[in-house]
């Protein structure tokens, strides 16, 4: 009696006819005919309601409802979650469906409308959109089913409760990495760099195409062959690339829901697989007030997944960073001259400056590639024409601090440290691009 009533409930269609019913026999007290005739109707109600219920009941598993997802999520990007429904009863069912999703998602009202026929299968397809990583709680899928009648309807639960990580975005990996296997990362914005001297080995001999090097035109071949033959290096192999991440209070600003910290680990995990992909080795370092993790650079085939457990877990902190202990520890800990894709923040040039040492000393020693964000939103509000007095002097200050950051790049330009100024949304494509600029020019 206690699992009855707790699955039925009652449809709309039910207290709009009730509502009918109840105003024909308050009329009923006026004209005589009226409150018979609503005796008639209240005694169809009421055995209409009894078969609907027979109906629904008589069949226990007369729905099922199964939430399909990925073992992980992948941060920042579109999940597919679908949700399979089957009707076992032997008539057309309305079904209201209910996926209870995890908190993080603050969404309440997933609700879905649908019909199904007798014996047959429906799948309702929906996104989800992660922005923090974490452990992700999925409740039950509630499905609420009509019969034809409409009067009443009963909830089938499907308890499927479950953990769902969410990790750094693997979908955004995977798709760079078909693109380097098919050598087509220009398709995704990634600049195609002409290679400058023979720093590397031998490959083969091919035939010219515009923008080859004209330097490495092999005469003899081009001879034999009555058409412009050229030589063809492999570019260097196993240099260790290693991502550092700030994970102070910097990297705790927002945009578009995620923080700078989960856009420089989604880089991070792009470039590491990149790298990979071209025979390099790839490391992590992540510090904020001191070194938190480092994951020394490796090509063997357990390294990305290495590298993504690591970047699972990492948090920004709301201690300032610090540069000094940073430098000491890659000092001592990375001995091989390597390229450093620092992901920090600098919001102004003396912010700058107080780094500013221990960057170039780190520069010293290792190929140093600082990377640090624009304000998109910043951006957005000086393209916006100022009409008021205080508009003008608010965009007049916004100017200064986008300036600013021009400024920061020229600084480190000074120094003979590389940078990369870019938006959040653009990041894995300008890191990449600065990846494959500095191989094509035998830096690394």
């Amino acid at each position: 009696m206690k699992s009855f009533l707790k699955s039925i409930y009652i449809a709309n269609l039910l207290y709009y006819i009730i509502c009918i019913v109840v105003t024909m026999f308050v009329f009923g007290f006026f004209f005589p005919f009226i409150y018979s005739l609503a005796n008639y109707v209240l005694i169809i109600v009421i055995i209409l309601i009894v078969v609907d219920v027979l109906i629904l009941y008589s069949n226990r598993k007369g729905i099922f409802a199964r939430r399909d997802t990925l073992d992980k999520l992948s941060n920042g990007d579109d999940n597919p979650v679908q949700i399979v429904l089957e009707n076992k009863y032997l008539f057309t069912v309305r079904a209201t469906v209910i996926d209870e999703l995890p908190f993080q998602f603050q969404v309440r009202d997933k609700e879905f409308k649908l019909t199904i026929d007798s014996g047959k299968n429906k799948i309702i397809e929906y996104d989800v959109h992660p922005v923090k990583r974490g452990e992700y709680s999925f409740g039950a899928v509630n499905v609420f089913i009509k019969s034809p009648i409409g009067f009443v309807q009963k909830r089938f639960r499907f308890s499927q409760d479950m953990m769902v990580p969410v990790y750094p975005s693997f979908m955004q990996m995977r798709k760079y990495e078909l693109l380097a296997i098919s050598n087509r990362l220009t398709d995704a914005g990634i600049k195609k760099i002409r290679r400058r001297g023979n720093n590397a080995e031998f490959e083969q001999i091919k035939e010219y195409v515009g923008g080859d090097d004209y330097r490495t035109i092999n005469w003899k071949a081009t001879a034999r062959k009555n058409k412009m033959m050229i030589n063809q290096y492999q570019d260097e192999k196993s240099q260790q690339v290693y991502s550092v991440i700030d994970m102070g209070r910097v990297m705790r600003m927002p945009f578009e829901g995620l923080s700078l910290l989960d856009y420089a680990i989604n880089s991070s995990l792009v470039i590491s697989n990149i790298a990979m992909l071209k025979q390099d080795k790839a490391g992590i370092v992540t510090f904020s007030h001191k070194v938190q993790s480092v994951l020394t650079a490796d090509r063997r085939n357990a390294q990305l997944q290495k590298i993504l457990e690591l970047l699972y877990n990492q948090k920004t902190g709301y201690l300032e960073s610090d540069f000094e202990n940073l430098f000491i520890n890659v000092k001592t800990k990375i001995t091989q001259r390597s390229l450093l894709l620092l992901y920090t923040n600098f919001e102004s040039l003396s912010g700058l400056q107080r780094q500013l040492k221990y960057l170039r000393r780190i520069a010293k020693d290792h190929l140093l590639v600082v990377i640090f964000f624009e304000n998109t939103e910043l951006k957005a509000f000086i393209d916006q024409p100022a009409v008021t007095t205080e508009e003008v002097y608010a965009k007049t200050i916004a100017e200064k601090l986008a300036y600013e950051k021009k400024l920061i790049v020229k600084e480190l330009e000074k120094y003979g440290i590389q940078s990369i100024l870019t938006a959040p949304q653009k990041l894995s494509v300008n890191t990449i691009n600065k990846y494959v600029e500095l191989k094509s020019r035998g830096l690394i």
